[in-house]
């Protein structure tokens, strides 16, 4: 196993470096200039000093070689909008807001996905399969920016019992979790769902239960641990994008967390910001996909990691 780990976080570097290189070479193919806004009433001699700072006065080659010298020793620069403050700053100040609300976000998309999908399998009324089957279909198809401002309509603005700027108390998360877990409640759902039916006609599910085992036992002892093997794999991915994909929805709602300032960063043409937040969250993909397939492991020892 620390083979496969070792093999793949070189990967994880390979990967990031083209990830970066590719950002870093297509930002600075934006038209436009990082000082635009402030060109018409700035001094040229403060112009050129500024591009002297972040060295843009220099041909794209030497940028680049200079960006990747920095970053391998973990200096992104400063930021170029926010005038004083180093990327890592800002990425240490706003990324565990956006990581808390992932996190729940992911908790609660996990608890909800795993018993819906184990009631739909096991459920013996139909119409209950079919409540199911509804919630997970408009889950998959319905945009977490659509169902975001839809509840803040209902509950916010309608009824007034919950807020929707920031992040000031609980009942301040429960409407962006709730936006931010649909899409993964669903899947997850379906998921399980697919899986517990498919283990259930299994040879080991037949011996459980010709022992006089409970049928709950043979569930939740035999059937639910393979079961559950789909979903760990797409957990991990799961997580990183609840991550990276609550850009809009923190924008939505206020959040002063990791995303709002991707978008700005953008918007601005903040070269550091982007590269910084860029490798952040391509680290942030690499090692969770690493970690669903470690954990998938641990829990069944049939998988063979590297083969």
């Amino acid at each position: 196993m620390l083979k496969y780990i070792g093999k793949r976080l070189i990967i994880g570097v390979v990967t990031l470096l083209i990830l970066s290189t590719i950002t870093f070479f297509g930002v600075r193919a934006m038209p436009g200039d990082p000082f635009e806004q402030d060109n018409k009433v700035m001094a040229p001699e403060t112009y050129q000093a500024l591009k002297e700072k972040y060295h843009l006065d220099k041909s794209l080659p030497e940028q680049y070689l200079i960006f990747i010298s920095n970053a391998v020793k973990g200096d992104f620069g400063e930021s170029i909008s926010k005038k004083g403050k180093q990327v890592s700053d800002i990425i240490a100040l706003r990324f565990p807001v956006t990581a808390r609300l992932g996190a729940i976000a992911f908790c609660f998309s996990m608890m909800v996905g795993l018993l819906l999908g184990i009631v739909s399998a096991l459920a013996k009324h139909r119409w209950v399969n079919s409540v199911i089957t509804v919630i997970s279909t408009l889950g998959v198809s319905l945009p977490n920016f659509l169902f975001a401002l839809l509840i803040m309509i209902l509950f916010a603005v309608k009824l007034g019992w919950l807020p929707i700027v920031g992040l000031q108390g609980p009942e301040y998360y429960i409407l962006p979790v709730a936006a931010l877990s649909l899409g993964p409640i669903a899947s997850i759902t379906r998921l399980t769902r697919s899986s517990i039916r498919d283990v259930m006609h299994e040879d080991y599910i037949t011996l459980s239960r010709s022992k006089g085992n409970k049928e709950t036992r043979t569930i939740i002892v035999h059937g639910l641990k393979n079961a559950l093997l789909p979903v760990i794999t797409y957990a991990g991915p799961m997580f990183a994008s609840m991550i990276t994909g609550s850009l809009v929805i923190e924008t939505l709602f206020s959040v002063p967390g990791i995303g709002a300032e991707f978008t700005n960063s953008i918007t601005n043409r903040d070269y550091t910001l982007v590269m910084g937040l860029t490798i952040l969250f391509g680290t942030l993909v690499i090692v969770m996909n690493l970690v669903s397939d470690v954990v998938a492991a641990i829990v069944d020892p049939r998988i063979k990691l590297g083969k």
